[in-house]
């Protein structure tokens, strides 16, 4: 009897260690995954016989109605065998609906342009919810697994801390400069031909710019209605003056910490010399009347309307001439200023890995590796031209040179449609959000504004290698959540108020004070550990 007891418990615990041993380091359950009799792993269709596959689909309101009706998934459908049920969700009810369905367990095959939170990719991966796709993206993505060998800090970016990848990216071309810069710095030039000034170099130029434009009658009525710099907040000229003030050097991503030129370790900048600095320049601009005085508080459709009517010598935005109409034609591209101690480095920059929350496979899928097929098709130029283009002869052409162009359609709409309206006729990518990868040549969005292109040559020089947004675990979430969400939103708000002096400069050294009263160094410690498991994942 003693020794059947025996054999029973040696045959509990060899049975428990399998079971361990059947999950990875984390705790999570790998996925079965079994390809189907009719699965075709190269070429199109990818599955012989129709699969349908249920999405949660984070939907702009600039986008159609019914996504089956338009012409780049109709197409896409008939070229695969798979159709999707889009489960279209509007972006103001998106995290309610989501949150909702992860927490019931109720999801869906995939999260598409969902925009999962990083700290949910790692919980839900780590419970098993969202699958693990390290291995799988090698076995069925040769599209991406070319991308991530070619940029080996797309994968770095993509690796949580428990060493596996739950997501699949958005990823914008390393070349693709216009694209990575996004909101760009801008400047009228027919104000600066009328002034007799040269494009300003350095900040003192700049601020000798917006005193002109405002003792100068330029609009020409007497009224005094120029708005030296307007836009629809602060924070835009704030990234783009960090570079000049020698702070914010690994880019808009990481929009508190980099790296410290004389210790080579990551700071938290807004504490530093020449945080104050730059904040005491922005706030003569705003005490002299030179920014726009209800700029905290402003509507962005305001903001546009003032653009549209003439009334900004300089702004902070994606594209002037496709958000102000004619009057955004009268913009040029800023120079990267030099500051007062030869700082000059563009710092309103995204890193290659823009976002990596948009395509989440899930437990609940049954057709894992169609689905991964289905997106690994997105990751290379053909997918990228249906997605962003459409159908070629039908909503774009493609010279004897190669360069791609939308149909007159788009741009002399017979039907008085907008650009974008027209674009949501037969496509989906508006609002952004989406997974797969931004080319130039490709993507004809406002970056592809010859303006911009110009632009961005303008200010090359001075890109460096920048962050994309760090992955924590889930203790340093909580951190980062907790102690580091009021930390930043108490800098965000002590910056308005010292440039608009609505709080006294006087109370800097209180301001320090209390930010590592907040618990500063665990809030460094904590950024610290990441950003050391990001170096070593890149060199990995």
């Amino acid at each position: 009897m003693r020794t059947a007891k025996l054999f029973g418990l040696s045959m509990i615990i060899i049975l428990m260690v399998l079971s361990a041993c059947s999950k990875d380091s984390s705790g999570s359950e790998n996925t079965d995954i079994e390809e189907s009799d009719t699965f075709n792993k190269t070429g199109m269709p990818i599955v012989d016989e129709p699969i349908t596959l249920k999405f949660m689909t984070g939907q702009s309101s600039a986008t159609a109605d019914d996504y089956n009706n338009l012409l780049v998934w109709e197409t896409y459908n008939d070229m695969t065998n798979i159709d999707i049920e889009w489960g279209l969700v509007q972006s103001d009810s998106l995290e309610e609906k989501r949150n909702l369905a992860l927490s019931s367990g109720d999801v869906p095959d995939v999260f598409y342009t969902a925009r999962v939170p990083n700290s949910d990719l790692l919980k839900y991966g780590k419970q098993g919810l969202f699958v693990e796709l390290d291995d799988l993206i090698e076995e069925y993505m040769p599209n991406l697994t070319k991308l991530l060998e070619e940029t080996p800090e797309l994968r770095a970016g993509m690796t949580f801390p428990d060493g596996h990848i739950y997501s699949l990216p958005t990823i914008h071309d390393p070349d693709y400069l216009e694209v990575r810069l996004g909101m760009m710095f801008w400047i009228r030039e027919d104000w600066l031909e009328a002034l007799d000034m040269e494009l300003p170099e350095t900040t003192d130029d700049f601020y000798e710019y917006l005193k002109a434009v405002k003792n100068t009658d330029l609009i020409g009525d007497g009224s005094g209605d120029e708005i030296p710099y307007g836009a629809h907040d602060l924070s835009g000229l704030k990234d783009v003056l960090k570079g000049s003030f020698g702070i914010g050097n690994k880019g808009h991503q990481s929009p508190y910490v980099d790296i410290d030129p004389e210790t080579d370790e990551p700071r938290f900048f807004p504490i530093t010399d020449e945080y104050k600095e730059m904040v005491e320049y922005m706030h003569k601009l705003f005490d002299e009347e030179l920014i726009e005085q209800n700029i905290p508080t402003i509507e962005t459709n305001q903001s546009f309307s003032n653009g549209a009517e003439g009334l900004y010598g300089s702004v902070v935005i994606a594209s002037p001439h496709g958000i102000y109409g004619e009057e955004g034609k009268n913009f040029i591209g800023m120079n990267a200023l030099k500051g007062p101690h030869g700082d000059q480095q563009v710092t309103r920059v995204g890193a290659p890995l823009n976002s990596i929350g948009g395509f989440v496979v899930t437990s609940e899928n049954e057709h894992i590796p169609e689905t991964l097929r289905w997106m690994d098709y997105f990751y290379g130029d053909e997918g990228a031209k249906l997605y962003f283009l459409g159908v070629e002869g039908e909503t774009y052409t493609e010279d004897e040179d190669g360069e791609l162009n939308f149909t007159d359609e788009f741009y002399d709409n017979s039907d008085g449609l907008s650009f974008d309206q027209t674009v949501a006729k037969y496509m989906s990518w508006l609002g952004g959000g989406y997974p797969g990868i931004v080319k130039e040549g490709i993507f004809k969005g406002n970056s592809e504004d010859p303006a911009s292109k110009v632009a961005a040559d303008r200010v090359e020089p001075y890109v460096e290698d920048v962050w994309p947004s760090m992955l924590f675990t889930s203790d340093e979430n909580d951190v980062m959540s907790t102690t580091g969400g009021d930390i930043q939103k108490y800098t965000d708000e002590m910056f308005d108020k010292f440039v608009t002096g609505d709080e006294s400069l006087d109370k800097w050294d209180e301001y320090v004070e209390e930010i590592k009263r907040m618990g500063l160094d665990e809030y460094m410690d904590t950024f610290k550990k990441a950003y050391e498991r990001y170096e070593d994942n890149e060199e990995d």
